[in-house]
């Protein structure tokens, strides 16, 4: 009995690490692409949340539609084939049945539209920010700038493979990552320098996706649930080095962040604010 009592706790403590390893495996790479990954990225921010169950709501609507409509294939072929009618059917009209799959259709997009404009909403509509950051892209890089704590700006550039540090994925990891505190909303100002090309903020985990335009100043938002670095890249065909301008987000503690900002203040205080070109204001959602 004895023996049997310790396999058992054995495989228990077996079964609890293997746990613990794939909880740990998806918290480390739930902020960045993976191998052979059919599905969005764990979502990090309640826009994306929604966009995920959005995403699913409809995709079962779809599968149901889609065994509906193989389903009654089916049935016509078998029901309605020569064998059983050596007689073509002469019907040309159904009312009912013309009214049927005319209304039916046109309820499902109503179904589908309504939570469609709610989530473009909540998506769009800035809510009251907790601090502002300003993305400026260049080629073939990004500048930020924090006005609510000092006008600082530091430039983030790609990390050469020989830069790269255990654990930082390549062709993602920069050297000046954006932080932000946990459970903040930030304001995100996205512009383009105006003697550049279009660029485009993406970072999949927070649901965003903004376009930066020279001369133009467009605005979104986001509000992180929980710390931890997040990867993204520039998703807009901006030129030979497009694929060398990702997007790092740090999320910490608001603790950790005010030490950040203080560090930061001295460390960019001399970097030269005139170097990020002025824009046109633009806001988005009038």
């Amino acid at each position: 009995m004895g023996n049997h009592q310790g396999w058992y706790e054995s495989l228990a403590m077996v079964l609890a690490c293997v746990t613990v390893f794939l909880f740990s495996m998806e918290s480390v790479l739930a902020a960045q692409p993976t191998e052979w990954q059919m599905n969005f990225q764990p979502a990090a921010t309640p826009v994306m949340e929604d966009i995920v169950g959005l995403h699913e709501g409809v995709l079962w609507l779809i599968v149901a539609i889609s065994l509906f409509v193989f389903g009654l294939l089916g049935y016509v072929l078998y029901a309605f084939h020569e064998s059983r009618h050596k007689k073509s059917s002469t019907v040309t009209h159904n009312t009912t049945l013309e009214i049927a799959w005319t209304a039916i259709p046109a309820l499902i997009l109503v179904v589908m539209t309504v939570p469609s404009m709610k989530l473009l909403y909540h998506a769009d509509v800035v809510p009251s920010a907790d601090l502002t950051i300003k993305a400026t892209g260049y080629q073939w890089y990004w500048n930020y700038e924090y006005p609510d704590h000092g006008e600082f700006d530091f430039d983030s550039l790609l990390l050469e493979d020989d830069e790269l540090e255990p654990g930082q994925p390549r062709l993602l990891a920069v050297d000046e990552p954006v932080v932000v505190p946990v459970g903040r909303v930030v304001r995100l100002l996205v512009a383009a320098d105006p003697d550049g090309v279009i660029h485009s903020w993406a970072m999949p985990a927070f649901g965003v996706k903004k376009d930066a335009v020279p001369g133009r100043l467009n605005e979104t938002w986001f509000k992180v649930e929980q710390e931890g670095t997040y990867y993204g890249q520039c998703s807009e065909l901006c030129g030979a080095n497009h694929a060398y301008m990702p997007i790092a987000v740090k999320v910490v503690s608001a603790e950790a962040f005010q030490a950040w900002v203080a560090r930061a203040r001295e460390e960019f205080a001399s970097n030269n604010n005139e170097q990020t070109p002025q824009v046109i204001a633009h806001n988005t959602n009038q």
